[in-house]
C-alpha cells in the first residue's frame, strides 16, 4: 500500500456564499492528491502522457463528514491499495488544521494508449517505483 499527504489552502474562490467549499471542489483536491502523490513517487502526469499513456478518470465518489471552510489547512491523504493494472484505484482522506476528518473519497482511473484510445498497461517505470509497496 502506497500512502501520500499533500497540503493545500482553501481559497475564497472554491467556497460557497457560506463560506463552505462547494461539493465539486473536492474532485480537484482529489486532483491535486492524486498528481502529488505521483510526483512524490518521483513520476508525474506530464512524464507519463510524455509516454503515451493518458489516465482518464471513470469513476469518483464523495462521503462528507463536516465541511471544509475558507482558508482552512487541508491534509490531503491519498493512498493506492492496490496494486495497479489496466486501472488504479486512489483513495482520499482530507483532514481540517484541527486534525478531523472532514471527507473521504475515491477515484478509478483507466491507463489509456495515447495514439489508440484503448486501455493498456501501465508504463513499466510506474510499475517499478511501485514495487516496493506491494
Amino acid at each position: 500500500m502506497y500512502t501520500s499527504e499533500t497540503f493545500v489552502r482553501v481559497r475564497y474562490g472554491e467556497t460557497d456564499q457560506m463560506g463552505y467549499v462547494y461539493y465539486g471542489n473536492y474532485a480537484m483536491y482529489y486532483e491535486v492528491g492524486r498528481v502529488e502523490s505521483l510526483r512524490q513517487l518521483g513520476l508525474t502526469y506530464k512524464e507519463l502522457e510524455d509516454m503515451g499513456v493518458m489516465m482518464p478518470v471513470l469513476e469518483n465518489k464523495s462521503k462528507f463528514h463536516q465541511a471544509a471552510l475558507y482558508d482552512d489547512h487541508l491534509k490531503i491523504v491519498t493512498t493506492i491499495r492496490e496494486k495497479p493494472g489496466v486501472r488504479i484505484a486512489f483513495y482520499y482522506s482530507i483532514f481540517n488544521g484541527a486534525g478531523k476528518l472532514i471527507h473521504e473519497g475515491e477515484t478509478h482511473l483507466a491507463f489509456v494508449d495515447k495514439k489508440t484510445g484503448r486501455p493498456c498497461r501501465p508504463p513499466q517505470v510506474f510499475m517499478d517505483v511501485l514495487k516496493p509497496y506491494f
